[in-house]
């Protein structure tokens, strides 16, 4: 029973999401959670007001599923799998976080400085999360796509497209985790 809250290592959990792929691939589906956010809000009415939102969400009834279990999969793993809920990190990265202010690092699954009832009240978390999640939202549009659907399902497609997105995204995370967050913080 110890190995369920061990990490699972590469060749159990590769092969796992491998096995999901190729019954997307016979099932004729694409995965991608950003799909899910179009269907949900064309769901809520979105298509009244946008022409982007305007398409068969029926369709896609399916990929909410994923959604769901991958909701619940991790809200199953982090609370009834997992010993902690914390994020083992390089020493070195936990001293430079902290430098930066996060006290968090390494006893937290989530810098608490930015993702807590508190930081709400912070016009510089409020502000980060805010225009994150807008440069998310306008890069996975953008890209044709988020990091799940282009790096799992792309590129298990061997698409090109996807591949040049995922480097786009590994370049993209350099810079802003070297660059723009130490001047962020």
């Amino acid at each position: 029973m110890n190995w369920i809250f061990e990490t699972w290592p590469w060749y159990v959990a590769g092969p796992m999401i491998t096995l999901v792929m190729v019954l997307l691939l016979m099932l004729e589906k694409e995965f991608g959670i950003s799909n899910n956010l179009r269907t949900m809000c064309t769901i809520t009415g979105a298509d009244k007001a946008a022409d982007f939102f305007k398409f068969d969400w029926k369709a896609q009834k399916w990929n909410l599923l994923i959604a769901l279990g991958a909701a619940m999969g991790g809200y199953i793993a982090s609370h009834f799998l997992s010993p902690n809920n914390v994020v083992i990190i390089e020493e070195s990265v936990v001293a430079n976080l902290q430098g930066l202010g996060f006290e968090s690092a390494n006893k937290a699954y989530i810098p608490t400085e930015l993702y807590s009832i508190e930081a709400l009240t912070d016009i510089k978390s409020v502000a980060v999360i805010f225009i994150g999640g807008l440069l998310v939202g306008f890069g996975s549009r953008y890209a044709g796509g988020c990091t799940s659907g282009h790096a799992i399902s792309g590129l298990s497609n061997l698409q090109l497209p996807s591949l040049i997105t995922v480097i786009g995204f590994f370049v993209g995370g350099l810079i802003t985790i070297h660059l723009l967050f130490p001047l962020i913080f």
